[in-house]
């Protein structure tokens, strides 16, 4: 297993070199009407997103930071009707390349949680907020998460959160998904080093809630029609005891 760790991250170390990070994009979307909203509810996506995979696709639109935030607004609508909810889709930092050092690192998180974190505390203050955090974007929420005071959290596909266990958060509540179809699951959760981000947040162990997924692969937790995104809705809008649990 070690040597095998080993030759992962050295492979990675040689393509960082060939494919440099993306960088300089920034992009922060409001869908619903933030000035009347109660509840606010924060996507904060991982790797690879930059402006040109913010929005759009017409296959399958959800895997985008802005057609999730579509998603999750209009599951509000069915499952509420007259839920004063705003979606935001939140590209405030640099988000790394799949294939690159800095997707097992702390790095582009930590400058990304400050960057979220002064977001949540000025610009939406006074509002219930919930962070949606996907893959390496839960990093970045777990950062950020501490003096925040965020309502909750809901991490899914998460490679780890770079703390031993959900007390570690500031107190907020946090949520894990992990979908039966997602590759994420086979990935080792482990620190060696400066690689990695630590245990599982879906252990039982580690002290979170959570949540049904189905059978969801890793782009898939924001599918119009599935039990992930039923969930995350439901944590948004503040129905925790409505969420099925996974």
């Amino acid at each position: 297993m070690f040597r095998r760790i080993l030759a992962v991250a050295a492979a990675v170390a040689l393509t960082y070199v060939i494919v440099p990070p993306p960088r300089g994009d920034r992009i922060i979307r409001v869908y619903g009407d933030l000035r009347t909203a109660e509840h606010v509810a924060v996507i904060v996506p991982g790797t690879d997103t930059t402006a040109a995979t913010f929005d759009g696709g017409r296959v399958r639109p959800y895997i985008t930071p802005g057609g999730g935030a579509r998603a999750v607004l209009a599951e509000a609508r069915v499952l509420e009707p007259g839920a004063r909810l705003a979606v935001v889709a939140w590209l405030g930092y640099d988000s790394p390349a799949t294939v690159s050092l800095e997707t097992v690192t702390v790095e582009s998180a930590a400058k990304g949680a400050a960057e979220l974190r002064r977001y949540v505390t000025e610009t939406l203050r006074g509002r219930r907020v919930s962070l949606l955090c996907h893959s390496y974007g839960s990093v970045v929420c777990a950062k950020a998460a501490p003096g925040s005071g965020v309502a909750g959290i809901a991490v899914f596909g998460s490679p780890g959160l770079d703390v031993s266990s959900a007390a570690e958060l500031g107190g907020a509540p946090l949520w894990v998904g992990s979908g039966s179809r997602d590759w994420m699951r086979d990935v080792p959760k482990l620190r060696l080093g400066p690689l990695g981000f630590g245990p599982d947040p879906a252990d039982p162990a580690f002290g979170a809630r959570l949540f049904a997924t189905g059978a969801a692969g890793h782009s898939d937790y924001l599918k119009p029609g599935g039990e992930s995104l039923r969930n995350l809705t439901l944590i948004a809008l503040g129905r925790a005891g409505e969420v099925s649990r996974g």
